[in-house]
């Protein structure tokens, strides 16, 4: 084989460009910015699919902040007040029913048997 001859320029030419497109493919496949024949970047233009899949994300994130904010008043529930917690319901069990909805609970008064 000549290395000079046509053909062999030819076929390293068609072998450069070919691996570039499939470079440029597998980057647009995954949403990295595309290269250009000067080796500049092309950055991907934001679609509606694009937009409305960040706020969705935004909004999953929300939820989730809020959910953990929730998990952490409950832990503090659990371990802050689980002792006490069998005394308001005994203390509610013992409350007359009648008209007086807005009263606090006597806890320190102890239950005499």
């Amino acid at each position: 084989m000549d290395w000079g001859s046509p053909e062999f320029v030819v076929a390293i030419v068609a072998i450069s460009t070919f691996g570039w497109i499939i470079n440029n493919w597998i980057r647009a496949k995954h949403g990295y910015s595309l290269e250009d024949e000067w080796g500049g970047k092309t950055e991907r233009a934001d679609t509606s699919e694009t937009n409305r899949l960040k706020a969705e994300n935004a909004d999953l994130n929300d939820k989730l902040d809020t959910m953990q904010d929730r998990m952490i008043v409950l832990e503090k529930i659990v371990t802050d007040r689980g002792y006490s917690l069998s005394e308001e319901i005994e203390a509610l069990r013992d409350a007359p029913s009648k008209g007086d909805a807005g009263v606090p609970l006597n806890l320190s008064q102890k239950e005499k048997s």
